[in-house]
């Protein structure tokens, strides 16, 4: 693993590795399989209107969870725990990224110990799949006997040696090196298949290329499509390439400064070529950008118009704001994680797209732990401290993608990192959310596509894959689209 990981506390992850780190040790409610379907994990089942876990007005969640599930330590997990952990994420005092989903829950009940009942504000369809499931921010469960005794869990030992009820338990976590698991034979599932599980903090892929070749590790997570471009010519590697529900693009602060003008944010989304940059920046492992929801996903518009690439165009545009040969200067300061090659290879490429319809380009690279981080840990994009940022952005099962896009979720309460708010876009919003069947919730997701294309507050680039190399030998590894590490009970080493 190429990145470096703040937290191991699940409710405080702001990064997808660090995610996969946690969700080794602690475990979720509702989780999916390998092709995206919702697969219970501490639920016993995956409640739907069909089973009566979703009431017919779609206000009350009933989950029944599994009774032989005891934590790292050998207390028994109860249903006090997901309210607990449920409180925490509410909690003002802990610098939890996003509380979408959660923050609709008008209360929890917990009527005997295997049971938990969440009663709803208003309709939300996609609450299964993003209350302790795998949505965007993919939170595990933690434990009320540790952690209850704490006002903030920021600063809490809990958070470099968690306690779970995952396949694995944190043995040590030598900072900057590796994470060291070993295998908890009384996981609910049964008995993992590695006695131990180390993740190493490699901050350079090309010696994890190394590393992989020599089988000295086993997995390369979240390797980066400048990997790709040399491991698909490698023998004695396995390499699978994953769909995701996810896109790579252009952040644009529409709150302040330069690009909360809508013309200029049309003429940098009219200067990019994502063809070319799909073919040479991602190797063919991605593919040209529409809007958020890829071709794949259920709720994708296939009339949508594609973007166009027309500088002149956007030349006329940045003359119409004041800005050109007979205007203003337009610098403009591009922030991205500075800890991926594709990235600043993508600035540079960027740069020079920008350069041709007369916007000076700065590029500002950081580490991911200062441009990801929470509103309150006083995160570069959360603050909106930029005016264009490289985002990546790794979406849940579902297509809901409100915590991007709505007024309500800027600032502290969301992943809106752009600033951006429409009534057009909360209503169409609303619409996704309180519809259940499909049918209606597509229509909803048609309107939102064309408000991104139109308000432009990401110009994005490419749709990407996950890119896993492992050694042949590696097997039972069969990452969802959200979490590789769902299943890693199952994972084996064949001799």
């Amino acid at each position: 693993m190429s990145g470096l990981p703040r937290t191991l506390n699940p409710i405080l992850a702001t990064q997808t590795f660090e995610g996969v780190a946690a969700r080794l040790a602690t475990s979720i409610l509702v989780t999916a399989d390998e092709h995206g379907k919702l697969v219970p994990d501490l639920a016993s089942e995956v409640p739907t209107q069909a089973n009566g876990g979703i009431s017919p007005d779609g206000l009350t969640v009933t989950y029944h969870l599994r009774r032989n599930v005891r934590w790292h330590d050998g207390v028994p997990f109860t249903s006090r725990d997901v309210r607990f952990s449920y409180e925490a994420i509410l909690n003002p005092n802990n610098d939890v990224i996003s509380r979408h989903g959660y923050d609709d829950v008008r209360s929890v009940d917990t009527p005997d110990d295997a049971t938990v009942v969440f009663h709803l504000k208003k309709r939300f369809a996609p609450f299964v799949a993003t209350v302790f499931g795998e949505s965007d921010s993919p939170y595990g469960i933690i434990p009320e006997h540790v952690l209850g005794k704490y006002k903030s869990l920021n600063d809490v030992p809990y958070n470099s040696k968690p306690i779970g009820t995952g396949p694995f338990r944190v043995v040590e976590w030598k900072r900057g090196d590796r994470i060291e698991y070993a295998a908890f034979d009384g996981y609910f599932k049964g008995k993992p298949g590695l006695r131990k599980l180390t993740i190493r903090l490699v901050p350079d892929e090309n010696t994890e290329i190394t590393l992989l070749r020599s089988h000295e590790v086993d997995l390369m997570l979240e390797a980066s499509v400048s990997a790709y471009k040399l491991l698909r010519t490698l023998s004695g590697i396995r390499l699978a390439l994953t769909p995701i529900n996810g896109y790579e693009g252009v952040l644009m602060n529409v709150a302040r400064g330069p690009t909360s003008d809508l013309r200029v944010r049309r003429a940098i989304s009219l200067a990019l070529d994502r063809n070319t940059l799909a073919k040479t920046l991602t190797y063919d492992s991605g593919t040209p950008a529409i809007a958020d929801q890829p071709r794949e996903l259920w709720a994708f518009d296939p009339t949508l118009p594609v973007p166009r690439y027309a500088p002149d165009e956007a030349r006329r545009l940045l003359a119409a704001a004041g800005y050109g040969p007979n205007g203003k200067k337009l610098s403009l300061g591009l922030y991205f994680d500075q800890t991926t090659a594709v990235n600043r290879t993508t600035s540079v490429q960027l740069q020079s797209a920008l350069a041709a319809i007369g916007i000076d380009l700065q590029l500002h690279p950081q580490l991911n732990t200062v441009l990801y981080a929470a509103y309150g840990a006083g995160g570069t994009l959360t603050q909106g401290k930029y005016d264009l940022a490289l985002y990546p952005w790794f979406a849940g099962i579902d297509p809901d993608d409100s915590s991007q896009f709505t007024c309500d979720a800027r600032g502290a309460n969301g992943y809106n990192q752009s600033g951006y708010c429409s009534a057009a876009m909360d209503a169409a919003q609303a619409d996704a959310l309180s519809e259940y069947p499909k049918p209606a919730r597509k229509v909803a997701y048609a309107k939102i596509q064309r408000l991104l294309l139109s308000d432009v507050p990401i110009a994005f680039l490419w749709w990407p894959r996950n890119v896993f190399p492992s050694n042949p030998a590696l097997r039972g590894f069969a990452p969802n689209p959200v979490n590789e590490a769902w299943n890693a009970w199952q994972w084996t080493l064949q001799p």
